[in-house]
């Protein structure tokens, strides 16, 4: 079985956890499984459906879609901001749902985790992103959860991928988005 995962970030930040996980996430990919760490959503425009027309999007936005469509599945790395998921993880989810009904993200296995500085690792964020990555049409994997707490404190000096607990819980992750890719969709509902 052979499986791409396209990797988006939600935060900005070069030395955000976050991405430290997602880089961690590459590492730990089982065999047959590519996780592509997706580069560029910083250039891609708030949507806007004056400029996604029938004549084409801005091309920072056609390139995520077809980032998006060419994987099998997403893995949506979500800090918390505001007791929600960053502008441009949602704007991401935005670009991603349209043309609606048919979508990048339409029936594709999508799971959501993360790190984040409060006690409960950023849940409210990750339920606001199944949320949403849900109305865009994909299959949320619902019963796939990772939520790291403590962030700031606990990466302070050791990333990710050299911390037990994450790699374990990564790893499942990482193995249950797989299996998503090769379920059909009502076994994975």
């Amino acid at each position: 079985m052979s499986a791409r995962i396209l990797a988006l970030v939600g935060s900005l930040r070069a030395g955000s956890h976050n991405r430290q996980l997602a880089e961690a996430a590459v590492g730990l990919a089982p065999e047959g499984v590519t996780v592509e760490l997706y580069e560029g959503l910083a250039e891609v425009p708030f949507y806007n459906e004056d400029i996604d027309t029938e004549a084409g999007a801005p091309e920072a936005a056609a390139r995520l879609r077809a980032a998006a469509a060419d994987a099998d599945a997403v893995l949506l790395f979500t800090p918390e901001y505001n007791g929600t998921m960053p502008a441009v993880l949602k704007n991401a989810i935005d670009w991603l749902s349209r043309p609606f009904g048919a979508g990048a993200l339409k029936d594709k296995p999508v799971a959501v985790i993360g790190t984040a500085f409060g006690q409960y690792g950023g849940v409210w964020a990750q339920t606001e992103a199944r949320k949403a990555a849900g109305v865009a049409g994909a299959r949320v994997l619902e019963s796939v959860e990772l939520a790291i707490p403590g962030s700031v404190t606990r990466f302070a000096e050791t990333h990710p991928a050299e911390d037990a607990e994450v790699i374990t819980g990564l790893s499942a992750v990482l193995a249950h988005v797989a299996e998503a890719v090769a379920a059909p969709a009502e076994a994975t509902a």
